[in-house]
């Protein structure tokens, strides 16, 4: 029968991490692999009975690209620390390694929540990751922020519900602020982006109205202006960012 390892990726998550394991107690291994936190974490993971691996972090994707091989099962399903899986994905996941027709990867949406409020809209309503995949066929894509992996094969998706709860306070949002934007700064411009003054201009304020107009972010009362606030202000970040990487690159 085949086997399922849950990863789970950590740097300093004592506050979430036990959580998260705990409803991983399904899997046939749960994988810690940690970014040499200075907290709790690694004592409350193998507390919880997880075999944890440290390595070195250099990106999102290459941190999970090394965890892959490391895991005895045959299928991975990979989980952030401040996720948990549901009641109701834990049996669906369950049922296909035990079906003889599966595909080779599973798509699952994320319920997020912030400041402990779910966020159904402002954007974040169509928020399907790919988390479980056989060993063999999955290999994460080499990007600094909003790593994918990507399957050798057909891939399917779960009903169950895998909740996010994004951005515990504000304090952590802007803690991850600035690491999000110089993340997505060097993508962008990998891409070729640039960043005019008309840009820096305009942009925060469409990425606000894009959210709480047009993806309904007002349907989520006042977390939802908060979200929508806070994606101008990422927004501005990140081009603010590129701007600056221009006037170096000019410079230089």
């Amino acid at each position: 029968m085949p086997t399922l390892t849950a990863i789970v990726t950590t740097l300093n998550e004592q506050e979430c991490v036990s959580d998260c394991l705990a409803a991983l107690a399904f899997a046939d291994e749960v994988l810690v692999v940690d970014s040499f936190s200075t907290d709790a974490t690694v004592a409350l993971a193998r507390a919880r009975g997880a075999r944890v691996l440290q390595h070195e972090y250099l990106s999102p994707a290459a941190q999970k690209n090394w965890a892959i091989p490391q895991a005895a099962g045959d299928w991975i399903l990979m989980v952030d620390a401040d996720e948990l899986v549901t009641r109701e994905l834990a049996p669906e996941i369950e049922s296909i390694l035990h079906s003889p027709k599966t595909c080779d990867g599973y798509e699952v949406k994320r319920r997020n929540f912030f400041l402990g409020s779910e966020i159904r809209y402002s954007g974040w309503q169509n928020d399907w990751v790919l988390r479980l995949f056989r060993k063999d066929r999955g290999r994460y894509l080499e990007r600094q922020i909003h790593e994918q992996v990507a399957v050798d094969g057909s891939v399917g998706r779960l009903r169950g519900r895998l909740v996010h709860r994004s951005y515990r306070s504000l304090d952590d949002y802007w803690r991850k602020l600035r690491r999000y934007a110089e993340w997505s700064a060097i993508e962008a411009r990998r891409r070729g982006v640039r960043v005019s003054p008309v840009r820096l201009l305009l942009h925060p304020p469409f990425r606000f109205l894009k959210a709480f107009l047009l993806q309904g972010g007002f349907a989520d009362g006042a977390p939802g202006l908060v979200v929508s606030l806070l994606t101008a202000v990422y927004a501005a970040a990140k081009d603010v960012r590129i701007w600056e990487q221009q006037r170096q690159a000019r410079a230089t």
